[in-house]
């Protein structure tokens, strides 16, 4: 079974898409599956058993996120889940308020939200400009931010670029307003710290296959006397602010996924971003027309968004995938063509660079072999793409 559906890929660098669990979480989650049957709900030995293993996670999800109690954590499918679960709990408890803040690059689970409750005639969205680095404009965030504000939402880091956003001054701004703070902190969480004991965000969502744990789990941070309607009705589980039998095994394995990545935190951050600055080093050397998107600004210590003129993301992506190095495009199918990345068009990338995207995210597991291989893969595929541009030419000619 394993060899079925092993992948045979030399190098993956698309770890802001999703992580390869951990060795020792797999290892885990395997043990955990093997013997539990108990539901937590259930008063009997198997459902104690359960019920331990969740207040377990709990406890380690809690302590990645630098807070002390394990009560404000709620354990969802994912970020998806916890992303629309704080935006539309503020919506119904902050009475008077029907205005959502947002930043222009947020995540597809938050926007395409915004955009279903602005259709719909339910909220009204204020979507903050963001900088050539894709930093939010602080100053549009103050005019936008007001009376009428339920809910600022606005990411940590840009799953696309790795930029860091500016959110204790976010939080301050809001909190003014009398409004709420939610972050999807979901590329964050594991590769920069995150302090809740000591910023007082409202509601956060992060996700275990972002850190090496299972995919499917996830978990909402919300803070004590936060008022909080659950997305999920149905039964009492998670203190009843998410219905629904809890992924025992999953849960369990994302706890320990949190755990090993709080406490390799520095470790592994020093590392990815020693091995991104090699690549980018080894890329704008061999590559003087491209850009490195976001470089001046804080970023993830493992996102490389590379720009590249007058070529195609999407068809280079294709070009490496063949020479086994995995990564992602900035660009998304809109309406069947090809469109640069809402991300790319909010920070005003040049059009010549716009449709070059090229995100290489690294991980715990990437090592310099890796880099010297997206290297020699990329400049592989870079002639191919202008050996074919070439005949092109010649055949239009």
């Amino acid at each position: 079974m394993r060899d079925t559906f092993s992948m045979h890929v030399a190098t993956y660098l698309d770890n802001n898409a999703t992580t390869a669990i951990d060795p020792e979480v797999f290892e885990f989650l395997l043990e955990v599956l093997r013997s539990v049957c108990g539901n937590p709900s259930s008063q009997h030995g198997a459902g104690s058993f359960s019920a331990g293993l969740l207040r377990v996670a709990r406890g380690q999800v809690a302590r990645l996120l630098g807070i002390p109690s394990d009560a404000e954590i709620v354990f969802t499918s994912g970020g998806t889940e916890s992303n629309n679960t704080a935006i539309l709990s503020a919506l119904e408890t902050q009475k008077g308020r029907n205005e959502i803040v947002v930043s222009s690059i947020e995540h597809a689970s938050v926007l395409a939200l915004c955009a279903h409750l602005e259709r719909s005639g339910r909220a009204v969205i204020r979507r903050l400009p963001v900088d050539g680095q894709g930093r939010v404009d602080l100053d549009a965030s103050r005019f936008a931010i007001g009376a009428r504000t339920a809910i600022v939402s606005v990411q940590w880091a840009n799953n696309e670029t790795g930029v860091l956003q500016p959110i204790p001054a976010l939080v301050r701004t809001a909190h003014a307003a009398g409004a709420l703070f939610h972050c999807d902190a979901v590329q964050a969480a594991g590769r920069v710290p995150i302090d809740l004991n000591l910023l007082p965000i409202d509601m956060l969502s992060v996700s275990s296959h972002k850190m090496h744990g299972p995919q499917g789990v996830g978990a909402l941070f919300v803070r004590k006397r936060t008022l909080f309607s659950p997305l999920v009705r149905g039964g009492r589980q998670e203190r009843g602010r998410r219905a629904g039998s809890e992924n025992v095994a999953g849960i369990a394995a994302f706890g320990r996924a949190a755990d090993l990545a709080a406490a390799r935190l520095q470790v592994d951050a020093e590392r990815m971003a020693s091995l991104r600055d090699e690549f980018e080093k080894s890329v704008k050397s061999h590559f003087p027309n491209c850009s490195v998107l976001s470089s001046s600004a804080p970023r993830l210590p493992n996102t490389s968004c590379i720009a590249f003129a007058d070529a195609e993301g999407d068809a280079l992506v294709t070009l490496l995938d063949r020479r086994g190095v995995q990564v992602s495009s900035g660009a998304a199918c809109a309406s069947g063509s090809m469109e640069p990345s809402h991300v790319l068009r909010a920070m005003r990338v040049p059009i010549s660079y716009r449709h070059g995207a090229v995100r290489f995210s690294f991980s715990r597991r990437s090592t310099s072999a890796d880099v010297r291989h997206a290297l020699c893969a990329l400049q592989a595929a870079m002639q191919r793409l202008s050996a074919n541009s070439n005949a092109e030419e010649a055949a239009c000619g």
